[in-house]
């Protein structure tokens, strides 16, 4: 197994570390979790960084290394729903949460047509990623005085996921388009 696989593996295996240090009745318990949630998004970096100048992109790394990161978000912003129980929170999670569904169901159905680059990753995206994880670990760490970078990071990261999905979609209307009737019947 490549050393990129394994550190995605790390990554889906911090986990449920990560949840049960959150839930832990200690006052370290959410800096902690924000530790370990920097950790997971070290090996994100890591893991593309070393597939690519080692050579190592595998089909199982393609396949788990976006399972990894969703599966590290979406959880992230459910746990921190129980922090930030406010409305205005549960919309950006909710526009992150569903947009990485939408984009994702995308990218497998335009990579069936071999249209796969035409949803490649965008440099919004990339953006988008940082300011999520930032919003992510500051939110995750509580420490009130920052909470206000965190609140910013998570609502400009929830606008940069929409329109990087409008992006998204405008780039794969054509294909989503071919074949349809405009011919009303």
């Amino acid at each position: 197994m490549t050393l990129a696989n394994q550190l995605t593996l790390i990554r889906i295996g911090l986990i449920p570390l990560f949840v049960l240090v959150f839930f832990l009745p200690f006052q370290w318990a959410h800096i902690t979790a924000a530790i370990i949630f920097s950790v997971a998004a070290i090996t994100d970096w890591a893991d593309g960084y070393v597939a690519r100048k080692y050579n190592q992109s595998t089909k199982l790394g393609a396949f788990l290394d976006p399972v990894a990161d969703k599966l590290m978000v979406v959880i992230a912003l459910v746990l921190l729903l129980t922090l930030h129980p406010v409305a205005w929170f549960a919309v950006c999670a909710c526009v992150i949460v569903g947009r990485e569904i939408v984009i994702s169901a995308l990218r497998e159905w335009m990579a069936e047509l071999g249209q796969r680059a035409s949803v490649a990753v965008s440099y919004i995206g990339k953006i988008k990623t940082t300011l999520q994880m930032v919003a992510i670990i500051v939110l995750l760490a509580n420490i009130p005085q920052l909470l206000w970078l965190g609140y910013i990071a998570v609502v400009a990261a929830a606008a940069l996921t929409l329109w990087s999905m409008i992006l998204y979609l405008k780039a794969a209307w054509p294909f989503l388009m071919a074949g349809t009737s405009t011919n009303d019947e």
